[in-house]
């Protein structure tokens, strides 16, 4: 089995999903026990549904405490109340009684404080509410972008009138590679980028198809982190893709010693 093929199908996002058949999960599981590569593959996958998630969630308000307790100060005079002495002069109740208005202080400062603090964890309890809802639609956003980008992928690819062209690296760039599905009945031309390392923002990576030795300029695009099938310009012909790096917007003609990947068609 070319396991590289295999993890450019999208079985990867699928299985993660929870969107692959019981035998496409089956056969998903005994193919990591036999390759460390696909392992790799879906424990990155992962992390990036995991680090998406993180980056989108929101911070709680800091002003919060200090609005309570400024609240809170506002009662404060009633404890700089006079404490009158209990001073028993033959009546009986009387120290009880003078002493009254300062148990009637203090049950009103507890009950101003406690008052205080139930509104600052309900107050709280909903801003992690918000936060958790915030963080839900979050992931419920990206996991639709990702599932729109893998259904889209998926049509491509199951497509009988496509041709796949492996893409893999030159002398100057081994490592880079990439997948051309090209459909000659219609001169569609899709682009699954594999492996390409970021530019800097003045350059950018150019698609040729190279037909009877002259460059057909197919777009630009720029290498991202998470794998994106990218609609290129059609062409009906094709003896084999080539990707250069050129300057952010491309070039008319393709840099040789740029040459990053390149592909030759079946046909």
């Amino acid at each position: 089995m070319n396991i590289q093929e295999y993890i450019s199908s999208g079985i990867i996002e699928s299985y993660v999903l929870g969107l692959a058949s019981n035998e496409e999960k089956k056969e998903f599981e005994q193919l990591c026990a036999s390759y460390p590569a696909l392992v790799e593959a879906r424990n990155a996958f992962e992390e990036l549904l995991e680090k998406t998630a993180v980056e989108n969630a929101v911070e709680p308000p800091a002003h919060l405490k200090a609005g309570v307790l400024a609240s809170v100060q506002q009662v404060s005079p009633i404890q700089q109340s006079k404490i009158i002495t209990m001073e028993n002069n033959g009546n009986p109740g009387t120290g009880y009684r003078s002493n009254l208005p300062v148990y009637i202080a203090a049950a009103s400062v507890i009950l101003v404080l406690g008052c205080a603090y139930f509104l600052y964890k309900l107050y709280s309890q909903n801003e992690e509410l918000k936060d958790y809802n915030n963080t839900l639609r979050a992931k419920v956003n990206t996991s639709d972008s990702i599932l729109n980008k893998i259904v889209d992928e998926q049509k491509v690819i199951r497509d009988s009138n496509i041709t796949v062209v492996n893409m893999v690296g030159t002398q100057v760039a081994p490592r880079s590679s990439a997948n051309i599905y090209w459909d000659s009945t219609s001169s569609n031309v899709y682009l699954v980028v594999k492996n390409m390392p970021k530019l800097p923002t003045t350059q950018q990576y150019q698609l040729w198809a190279l037909i009877e030795g002259k460059p057909k300029d197919l777009g630009v695009f720029d290498a991202t982190d998470d794998r994106v099938i990218l609609k290129m310009k059609n062409t009906k012909k094709a003896e084999a893709f080539a990707i250069t790096i050129e300057k952010k917007g491309g070039n008319p003609s393709p840099t040789l010693e740029k040459m990053q990947s390149l592909g030759k068609t079946k046909l």
